[in-house]
């Protein structure tokens, strides 16, 4: 090979034209994203409770999986505070067998939580 048949070392190989934006989009290509989402409120503050009761639980039952775990606070859009009140509650529940502790007792008891 010459140095006449290699291509220079500056050369990039060329890329396939993009496509256009649509009609009647605004955002700039690349720009940043907003997702119009809402931001989850804590309804234990929307309703001015205290406390969580641990023998409520047709409310508990909204913050435990489907496989038996308590829901993250991301999820849920608890806040910290009441997150705290409703781990206490739920742990409350599952050692006076109200709620179930695991997958093999969600089945037995099918019990499955109703979100809100």
């Amino acid at each position: 090979m010459t140095s006449e048949e290699r291509p220079a070392a500056t050369e990039r190989p060329e890329r396939p034209e993009r496509p256009e934006r649509p009609e009647g989009s605004d955002r700039p290509r690349g720009g940043p994203r907003r997702f119009g989402q809402r931001r989850k409120v804590c309804r234990f503050c929307v309703e001015h409770m205290t406390g969580v009761d641990y023998k409520d639980v047709g409310r508990l039952r909204m913050y435990i999986s489907e496989r038996g775990k308590i829901e993250p606070r991301r999820k849920t859009g608890t806040c910290l505070k009441h997150q705290r009140l409703v781990a206490t509650a739920v742990k409350r529940a599952r050692h006076l067998a109200l709620l179930p502790y695991t997958l093999g007792h969600v089945r037995a008891t099918n019990i499955f939580p109703t979100r809100g």
